[in-house]
């Protein structure tokens, strides 16, 4: 059996998963949520800024029904300009 897939948690979908977003703009980010999903689904709330404020990360919690869509929409998230990183 290969590493990779023992290594591999086993997820049950559909199940609820969380993004963290970080990015400078919180009115640009929320944008680009709104361009990648339909928040109405999602729960988001602020985290945490950076010691010198550039800096914010948003928190976003929704249920996700398949591999492939949890890992579209971390592309899709990771892929857009305001959002500089996504855990």
């Amino acid at each position: 059996m290969d590493k990779e897939k023992q290594c591999q948690p086993e997820i049950q979908y559909p199940c609820p998963w969380q993004y963290r977003l970080i990015g400078e703009n919180e009115t640009a980010m929320r944008a680009a949520l709104a361009a990648s999903l339909d928040l109405e689904r999602c729960i988001l709330s602020v985290g945490n800024r950076s010691s010198g404020g550039r800096y914010l990360s948003l928190q976003v919690e929704l249920i996700v029904a398949s591999e492939e869509e949890r890992l579209g929409l971390y592309s899709k998230l990771a892929a857009h300009p305001d959002i500089k990183m996504v855990l």
